[in-house]
């Protein structure tokens, strides 16, 4: 997979700290990340993305109780999978999450700021990848789930997932040059300009996408084959996910909108 990213780095922010899940695979990378915030001198911790259900890894992050509340940047197994469980071992703790089907003793996650652990936390939606996905901005960090990761490039995982609701959350995180806490992969140093080298990736990809079409390439199958010749086996659904919300994107993008139809 073509690495987009930035500058990795060792030194996470000030009452950051990780537990990597026991996870590894094609899509997970090194396994999912579970992030903890415990501000210095916070009696509680926040825990960002469970993970999976595996007892360990879920014990792991008991031990560091209590705990105030559980985040979830969205829905995908890899993230949540273990949420219902963690809560339910930690007394009923509630689940922030912008799907209701994942929110636990709670309401639904919106757009505003969070003050949780000692920190303040803001939530910013951001979907495209899923349509529930959110970053979790603090003054240190911007935790972005899978809408960027720290190594490679992540799925738009279509019907669920948009690419111009994608292209438009990037452009959201170009105004955070902050560390990136991302889903899977290293923390980068910079989010701005992680999201802005994905941009340009996405943008390069499209028209690569509109040549293979322009060539006869005219279903997700196709696509891949011209644009991802040496896609691993492993991961090629995920590529065809993107084929098909990058064919979608084009679509519309050829279609008149209101003002073109006034002048027809």
């Amino acid at each position: 997979m073509r690495y987009v990213g930035g500058v990795g780095v060792e030194q996470l922010p000030g009452g950051v700290s990780l537990l990597r899940a026991p996870n590894p695979g094609p899509m997970t990378l090194d396994g999912t990340n579970t992030w903890l915030l415990r501000a210095p001198g916070a009696a509680e911790t926040v825990v960002i993305d469970p993970g999976p259900r595996h007892a360990g890894h879920l014990s792991a992050i008991a031990e560091h109780a209590p705990v105030t509340a559980i985040l979830v940047t969205h829905g995908h197994q890899d993230h949540v999978e273990g949420v219902a469980e963690l809560s339910d071992r930690l007394g009923g703790v509630p689940v922030l999450a912008a799907a209701p089907e994942h929110a636990r003793h709670a309401e639904p996650l919106t757009a505003g700021v969070l003050r949780l652990g000692g920190f303040e936390i803001e939530v910013l939606p951001t979907p495209g990848h899923t349509a529930d996905s959110v970053c979790f901005v603090t003054a240190g960090a911007v935790f972005t789930g899978d809408t960027v990761l720290g190594r490679g490039t992540t799925v738009v995982a279509w019907p669920d997932g948009d690419l111009a609701d994608y292209l438009d959350s990037l452009a959201k995180l170009t105004a955070y040059p902050r560390m990136l806490l991302p889903g899977h992969g290293p923390a980068l140093a910079d989010c701005a300009a992680a999201a802005r080298a994905y941009l340009a990736h996405r943008q390069e990809r499209l028209e690569q996408v509109r040549a293979a079409v322009a060539a006869g390439a005219d279903t997700p199958e196709a696509v891949v084959d011209r644009v991802y010749p040496d896609i691993d086996p492993g991961v090629r659904f995920a590529a065809e996910w993107s084929a098909r919300a990058q064919l979608a994107y084009l679509r519309r993008e050829s279609q008149p909108g209101p003002e073109q139809l006034d002048r027809l």
